[in-house]
């Protein structure tokens, strides 16, 4: 029938992205490596040394998912191939949309899957943190800064991240002046480096008696969390650290001590802070990590030799300076100037619908990492 012949000729489409997919993940390298893992574990007196064990224990973990994620594409494939033979053969027009629907999903992971394979900086797997500060716009934009803060929140809970509000800062009269988000989950980092730097909103502000139109700017900074094995020299000279009450709903524990930290890097002017743990020890070890991770990526996104060399330089939050712009009024648009992506669908983009803005990005790095490979 003419219907499941079309549908086969799109699933049959994407064969040969399949084949270079499957290629591009090194499958056959992956499983050899499973095997030399799963006998190194299996090996007399593996657990003797358990820190080497665990390590090894979650690499093999690791790719095997990576294997896995790859045969359930394959088997969603040939699966879906399986039945648009079967009904064509029936003239069954009945599953129609069932043979539609797994094609689109299909699609869908291999795009997905695709584009992981991007993700090969030193950090890109790991988790991230996210920095997010009111620009200009007063009240208007501490709200905006609650906004981006809930927005990021969906579109990490929707792709089955752990998201923890680790430190924040109430505004004046809403929203929030500040707020330090931490989303855990594989390949973290990869993805949310796409959505550092400067967020416009434009929109008729609720706060605004007379309905008038604002512009309000809130800036996001990304960065990798990275773990023990990567040694970063901080002097405790160099450091000046201040505790608070924490500032949210606790109970009495939170009113009561001032378990809150905050630390200043005084060579760089960096500061970090955290107060969502149940104790002061908890808050400087978080706090710690994340003066480090700071440290670290600005030290590789300048491309210093030394950490003494970083700067902390903060760009202006506010026009002229935004990677992205959210328009509520008189239309409705949201625009990537870098990638020139947008969607009309503001409403979708504000509840975490965020990977076409992501994949885009990813796919301009990617073609110009290869422009400059080819210079």
């Amino acid at each position: 029938m003419l219907e499941f012949e079309e549908l086969g000729l799109k699933l049959t489409s994407y064969k040969d992205e399949l084949a270079d997919l499957k290629d591009a993940i090194g499958y056959n390298s992956l499983t050899d490596q499973v095997e030399r893992l799963e006998a190194q574990s299996a090996a007399p007196g593996f657990w003797d040394d358990l820190e080497n064990s665990q390590a090894i224990v979650q690499k093999t973990s690791k790719l095997k998912g990576r294997i896995q994620e790859y045969d359930r594409l394959r088997s969603l494939y040939d699966d879906t191939e399986v039945l648009i033979e079967l009904a064509d053969e029936a003239g069954d027009l009945s599953v129609l949309d069932e043979v539609t629907e797994s094609i689109n999903e299909f699609a869908s992971s291999l795009e997905a899957m695709r584009l992981s394979t991007l993700l090969t900086g030193e950090y890109d797997a790991a988790n991230t943190i996210l920095t997010f500060h009111a620009g200009a716009g007063g009240i208007e934009a501490q709200d905006w800064n609650q906004m981006l803060v809930r927005m990021y929140t969906r579109w990490a809970e929707s792709h089955g991240f752990k998201v923890a509000l680790i430190d924040f800062l109430d505004g004046d009269e809403a929203g929030l002046k500040s707020a330090v988000l931490r989303i855990e989950g594989e390949n973290a980092y990869g993805y949310m480096k796409s959505e550092a730097g400067v967020h416009r909103l434009v929109r008729v502000s609720p706060f605004d008696a007379s309905g008038r139109r604002h512009t309000s700017f809130a800036s996001l900074d990304v960065m990798p969390e990275v773990d023990d094995t990567v040694e970063v020299e901080i002097r405790p000279e160099d450091l000046r650290v201040d505790t608070y009450r924490s500032s949210g709903a606790g109970g009495q524990h939170i009113n009561k001590t001032e378990s809150a930290i905050r630390i200043t890097h005084l060579p760089t002017g960096i500061v970090v802070a955290c107060q969502n743990e149940r104790s002061q020890h908890q808050n400087r070890e978080m706090a710690m990590k994340m003066l480090k991770s700071k440290l670290i990526e600005i030290k590789e996104r300048e491309h210093l030799d030394k950490i003494e060399d970083i700067k902390g330089v903060q760009k202006e939050i506010a026009w002229g300076s935004q990677i992205r712009s959210y328009v509520f009024m008189p239309y409705t648009l949201v625009k990537d100037h870098r990638t020139s992506f947008e969607s009309g669908n503001v409403n979708a983009v504000m509840d975490g619908d965020l990977d076409g803005f992501i994949n885009a990005y990813l796919k301009a790095a990617s073609l110009n990492q290869l422009k400059d490979g080819e210079e």
